[in-house]
C-alpha cells in the first residue's frame, strides 16, 4: 500500500500538490528514495560545521592555563602548659581543639579567610601583579576530613606553582598577624588589671612599712616571739620570787637560831678578821687576866687593882675605837655584835652571811626582773593593736602579691597558647607543579564533538527512516480492550 492509497485525496491538482509537499515535509519519502539525499548531506555538512568549527576555534584560540593544588590540614588535637611558681602557685592554660565546637568551624573559617581579598591582593602584590590577573583560587573542603583543598591556575606550570606558594605565604602571614594582634589585645586588656595589681601591692607595702617605723614592730612574728619572751619572764619572776622567799625564811630562821642579825654577823666576822683588832683583843684578855688575879690578892682601893683595872680600860677603849674604824658601827651597835665567833659558832655566822647575800642578789634580780616584766607586758599592751592590724596588712599584702604574679604569669602562659582563636594549620600537599594543561581539555572537547555529531547523525537518521515508522505505528494493531 503506497501513500496515495492510504492518504485518497479528491482535491484539485495545485491544492494536492501543496499537500503532497506538505505531507512529505512531514511524513518523509520512501527509505529507498535517494533523491533525498543530497538534503540530508547538506544538513550533516553544515550539521557538522557548526559543531566542529567552535570547537576547533576554542582549541586553536584558547590560552593555556594550569591549574597547581595544594592541601592544607587542620590537627584536632588540643595543647595544653603548666608553669609551676615557686612560693607563688601554678599557672596554666589550655586550648580546646579546633572541632570542639559544634557551632564553629574553622575549616570553614579558613576558606573564607584565603578567598578573603587582602591575602588575594596581597599573595597578587608578591608577584607583581594586580588582584584581577591573580585570579582567585578554587578552595574545596573534603568531607569528613580536616582537610582543605585549594587550586589556582596560572600560564605556565612554573607560574601556577608560584600563585600557589604566594598564596600560602600570604594566608600563614595574614595568620601570624591575627594571632599577634590577638595576643596584643588580650596583652592591652590585661596591662590594666595587672597596673591595679601593683598599685594595690605597692599601697599595702607603704601601709606595712609605715606601721612598722611607728612601731618598731617587724613582723606579727615578733609579736609573737615579744608575747613567748613576757610569758618566760612571768614564769621566770614567780620562780625567783619562790626562791626568794625560800632564802629569806632561811635566814630568818639561822637568825633566830643564832640570836643575831645577818648584818651584824657580817660585821662581826669582818672585825674578827681583822688582825690589829685581835691583838687588841688579846692585849684585852690579857690585862682582863691581870686585873682579875690584882682582885684576888688585893681589895679594889689597892693600886695594883687600880692600875690593872686602868690598864684593861686602856686596852678596852682602843679595841672598841678600833672596831668602829673597821666596821663602821657606833658603840651601841657593837654591842649587838656576836664577841665570841668561834668554832662552829664561826662557820654559823659565815653560812647566815653566805645566804643573806645570797637572799639579797636574789631579791635584787627578782626586783629587777619584775620592773622588766612590768615594761613588757605595757609594751605588749600596746603592740596588741599594731601586730594585729600588721598582720591583716601582712596577709593583704601575701594575697594581693600571689594574685599580682598570678596575673603576670598568666598574661606569660597565654603568649605560648596562639593556637587558641586561630588552629594550627599544615601544609599537607605543597602545591604541586603541573605536567599538562588544564584548559583547553582537548579530550573533553573532541568527547563532546563526537557526541553531538553521534546525535546529529542519529537524528537525520531517525529523519530519513521516519516515513516508515510513522507508517507502521499508523498500522499497527488496536488493542480491544
Amino acid at each position: 500500500m503506497t501513500l496515495q492509497e492510504t492518504f485518497p485525496t479528491r482535491t484539485a491538482p495545485a491544492r494536492r500538490t501543496r499537500r503532497l509537499s506538505f505531507r512529505r515535509i512531514l511524513m518523509g519519502g520512501r527509505i529507498g528514495d535517494l533523491g533525498r539525499f543530497p538534503r540530508y548531506l547538506a544538513f550533516a555538512l553544515v550539521g557538522g560545521t557548526l559543531i566542529w568549527a567552535p570547537i576547533t576555534g576554542y582549541l586553536r584560540t584558547a590560552p593555556l592555563t594550569f591549574k597547581s593544588g595544594t592541601s592544607l590540614i587542620l590537627p584536632g588535637s588540643g595543647a595544653s602548659a603548666s608553669m609551676n611558681l615557686n612560693g607563688i602557685g601554678q599557672a596554666s592554660s589550655y586550648a580546646n581543639s579546633a572541632f570542639s565546637s559544634n557551632s564553629v568551624s574553622p575549616t570553614e573559617t579558613y576558606k573564607r579567610l584565603i578567598g578573603a581579598d587582602r591575602i588575594l591582593e596581597a599573595a597578587a602584590r608578591s608577584m607583581g601583579l594586580d588582584r584581577k590577573a591573580f585570579g582567585k583560587p578554587r578552595i574545596d573542603l573534603v568531607d569528613q576530613t580536616s582537610l582543605i583543598h585549594l587550586e589556582i591556575t596560572g600560564g605556565t606550570a612554573e607560574e601556577a606553582q608560584a600563585r600557589g606558594e604566594a598564596l600560602l605565604e600570604a594566608f600563614f602571614a595574614e595568620l601570624d598577624a591575627l594571632r599577634a594582634d590577638e595576643q596584643a589585645t588580650r596583652e592591652d586588656s590585661g596591662l590594666a588589671a595587672i597596673a591595679d595589681y601593683r598599685n594595690s601591692v605597692a599601697s599595702t607595702r607603704s601601709d606595712i612599712a609605715r606601721l612598722q617605723e611607728e612601731t618598731g614592730l617587724v613582723s606579727a612574728d615578733q609579736y609573737d616571739a615579744i608575747v613567748e619572751a613576757t610569758r618566760l619572764l612571768d614564769s621566770r619572776v614567780q620562780d625567783l620570787a619562790a626562791a626568794l622567799q625560800d632564802k629569806t625564811q632561811s635566814v630568818a630562821a639561822l637568825e633566830a637560831s643564832l640570836g643575831i642579825p645577818a648584818d651584824a654577823a657580817a660585821a662581826t666576822l669582818k672585825l674578827f678578821a681583822d688582825a690589829e683588832y685581835a691583838a687588841l683583843m688579846e692585849e684585852v684578855a690579857l690585862h682582863a687576866a691581870d686585873l682579875a688575879k690584882a682582885r684576888s690578892q688585893f681589895g679594889e682601893g689597892h693600886p695594883k687593882v687600880q692600875a690593872a683595872r686602868a690598864a684593861h680600860a686602856g686596852a678596852t677603849g682602843a679595841a672598841l675605837l678600833r672596831a668602829e674604824a673597821v666596821t663602821g658601827l657606833t658603840p651601841g651597835q657593837l654591842q649587838k655584835l656576836d664577841l665570841a665567833p668561834e668554832g662552829a659558832r664561826a662557820d654559823l655566822l659565815a653560812e647566815l652571811v653566805r645566804m643573806d647575800a645570797e637572799r639579797a642578789g636574789a631579791a635584787r634580780e627578782h626586783e629587777t626582773l619584775s620592773a622588766r616584766l612590768a615594761e613588757e607586758r605595757a609594751r605588749q599592751q600596746a603592740l596588741a593593736g599594731p601586730a594585729a592590724r600588721l598582720q591583716d596588712l601582712q596577709r593583704d599584702f601575701t594575697v594581693a602579691e600571689a594574685v599580682f604574679a598570678s596575673a603576670i604569669a598568666r598574661t606569660q602562659s597565654t603568649k605560648s597558647d596562639v593556637y587558641a582563636s586561630y588552629p594550627l594549620v599544615q601544609v599537607l600537599e605543597n602545591p604541586s607543579l603541573p605536567d599538562r594543561p588544564s584548559s583547553p581539555n582537548r579530550k573533553l572537547a573532541i568527547a563532546a564533538g563526537g557526541a553531538a555529531t553521534m546525535m546529529m547523525m542519529l537524528g537525520l537518521l531517525l529523519g530519513w527512516m521516519r516515513s516508515a515508522v510513522i507508517g507502521r505505528l499508523i498500522n499497527a494493531p488496536k488493542d480491544p480492550a
